[in-house]
């Protein structure tokens, strides 16, 4: 039995779909990601597994009980999940040691190292609006868990946020499945949010599911270039183009289009198998450098490089294995 099914789930707002059959099941313990453009469904989505948004069609159960939208609830939400706004608020002008214990029912040592795990016990003697945004996110976020949820639904909680509080609450959210064994679902469009967490990516657009899988197949085997963009930089050379790389070994362009991500495409000493080109372009980016740089066959491609011997006008011998192509 899945510790959550989603079967058949799909909303409609003024005619249009704003979620469409949407389905799947999430393992106890498992990370899933929720990835797309802003508009895809997804908060939509995390409110109805909630319970707190009611769907026109399809179930939604956890630990095999259905979830009951508000239509047919006086006060909407399921018990042991919790569901995290990215327009959360708290209480204003009281301490933060008062904001959690008015909703606080664990016992002395669960509620410290519910505390420690959120990097919040320096917080306690703070008043509310001497926060900061990252802070503030982390009370919520605690305020959340003292009620022990077995399923942790994460709306964007890393937008807005600066580099510092964005690596502090990655760590903590980490920590949540790992130390309070609290299963999580988290939504976001930035790649380096759900690659490195996710044992599972949906991607969504316009309310459908475009692609299911791991991490790996997201970045290396995206079904469109909608899905290739959303995990980061990459180079799509048209038919003609791509025969190019035919000169290489183990490639054989197949009439579509090539997907090659910056980093495989690997500079190498002249000599070797390789396709020469010109560099058009050089941008420095702290641990790499990204080259523009022009092939045989009016191809223009952009590689990442930590080389930094290399200028504008030079010329690079470009070598790429067959397993970095994908197709679309």
């Amino acid at each position: 039995m899945s510790l959550l099914s989603v079967s058949g789930i799909s909303i409609q707002e003024k005619g249009d779909f704003t979620l469409h059959d949407i389905s799947f099941t999430q393992e106890e313990f498992q990370k899933i990601a929720i990835a797309g453009e802003t508009g895809a469904g997804k908060s939509t989505l995390l409110k109805i597994i909630a319970g707190l948004v009611q769907p026109d069609a399809g179930e939604v159960f956890f630990e095999d009980r259905k979830v009951i939208g508000p239509l047919d609830k006086l006060i909407p939400g399921h018990p042991g999940i919790s569901y995290l706004s990215q327009h959360f608020e708290l209480p204003k002008s009281l301490r933060v040691e008062q904001v959690l214990k008015y909703a606080n029912t664990l016992p002395g040592e669960e509620a410290e190292l519910l505390y420690g795990v959120c990097r919040i016990d320096h917080l306690l003697p703070r008043r509310t609006d001497h926060l900061s945004g990252g802070e503030k996110q982390r009370i919520a976020l605690a305020k959340l868990l003292i009620s022990s949820p077995k399923l942790l639904l994460l709306d964007e909680p890393y937008s807005n946020l600066d580099a510092v509080h964005k690596n502090v609450l990655k760590s903590v959210i980490r920590d949540i499945g790992e130390r309070l064994k609290i299963t999580c679902v988290l939504t976001s469009h930035d790649p380096l949010d759900t690659l490195s967490w996710a044992d599972e990516v949906l991607v969504m657009k316009a309310g459908r599911v475009l692609q299911q899988g791991t991490p790996e197949q997201m970045y290396r085997q995206p079904v469109n270039e909608y899905v290739a963009g959303l995990f980061g930089s990459y180079n799509l050379l048209p038919p003609a183009q791509a025969t190019a790389f035919s000169k290489l070994p183990g490639i054989k362009p197949n009439g579509k289009r090539m997907l090659i991500r910056p980093e495989n495409l690997r500079i190498v000493e002249e000599g070797q198998e390789a396709l020469t080109g010109k560099v058009s372009k050089v941008t420095f980016y702290g641990s790499y450098y990204e080259l523009k740089v022009s092939l045989p066959g009016n191809a223009t491609v952009t590689v990442k490089t930590v080389k930094g011997n290399i200028a504008k006008g030079d010329t690079v011998y470009i070598s790429l294995s067959p397993e970095n192509v994908s197709y679309l």
